[in-house]
């Protein structure tokens, strides 16, 4: 899934080859992607667009007033094209492609969802914060104002929740998700379960540089990068998510892992859990 340093980037190559291109049309492919009605898909017709930006992972397209705001979920992505063809797109159980943006200048952007779990979302709408997911997120954790206070009241208003969760609830922090969570752990050497209002004030102050670094260096790493290179840059400086069984970076113990019903986090015992392997109830369940 894109997160905040993937979605940033993207907001900013999108905005460089959008801005000032007029929207002939919108093809939506797959409708069930659609989640508005009003403004009508046509009212992006003949706008121009004037930028695009960001908030927390949604991709949010301003044309001409009226708004194209894109969640990718777990599986979707955009993929620029010098040259679209000149027909509408139609529906095909056999393409991923979930619509497409055309421009005056025969360029375009095609949304695309792959698997068969379908959770991309695009809205059309006057204002991005009436989206649901939008008006309720938290503050975005690179954010001049997202301070060690903001992140301390956070946490204590988690209560006993585990650190993980919380880290992904949207509603509390903008734009992470599981990969960077877990990337957020490592550094900051935090348990994933560990109680949100239990950390001391070294680790608070640990964990509000974690996040201001790891998430700091992906951006800039990101910065100036296509689409089509997003993915590969952001696997390939992961530490510990999507490394199960691999050596450690930091201290060469090896990542273990624990399974839920349809995700997983990724840790290393040595900087994380004082050694020990954390309970994968999953694996416990199989083995019984």
């Amino acid at each position: 899934m894109p997160e905040l340093p993937e979605v940033e980037a993207l907001a900013q190559d999108l905005s460089g080859r959008l801005r000032d291109r007029a929207i002939v049309r919108v093809d939506i492919v797959a409708f069930s992607c659609l989640k508005t009605y009003d403004p009508p898909i046509s009212a992006l017709s003949g706008s121009l667009v004037d930028g695009v930006t960001r908030h927390g992972k949604f991709l949010d397209i301003d044309a001409s007033g009226t708004h194209l705001v894109l969640h990718l979920a777990r599986a979707g992505w955009v993929r620029w094209k010098d040259e679209v063809p000149k027909l509408p797109a139609r529906p095909s159980s056999k393409s991923p492609l979930a619509a497409r943006v055309v421009l005056d200048n025969h360029a375009g952007l095609d949304i695309t969802e792959a698997g068969t779990r379908k959770s991309l979302a695009l809205y059309v709408v006057r204002d991005p914060v009436d989206i649901e997911g939008i008006a309720r997120l938290g503050p975005d954790p690179l954010a001049d104002d997202f301070t060690i206070d903001v992140l301390a009241s956070i946490l204590q208003a988690s209560g006993r929740a585990q650190i993980k969760g919380v880290l992904r609830q949207q509603s509390n922090i903008a734009g992470i998700g599981n990969a960077y969570s877990d990337e957020l752990l490592h550094a900051a050497r935090l348990s994933p379960f560990k109680p949100a209002n239990s950390l001391t004030d070294e680790e608070l102050t640990t964990l509000y540089a974690a996040l201001r670094d790891v998430l700091g260096d992906a951006v800039r790493r990101a910065s100036g990068l296509a689409a089509s290179e997003l993915k590969g840059e952001k696997k390939s400086h992961l530490r510990v998510h999507g490394r199960t069984g691999q050596p450690c970076p930091v201290c060469g113990d090896t990542v273990r892992e624990v399974s839920f019903a349809d995700s997983s986090l990724q840790y290393c015992p040595t900087c994380q859990t004082g050694g020990k392997p954390l309970a994968d109830r999953r694996l416990s369940k199989l083995l019984k």
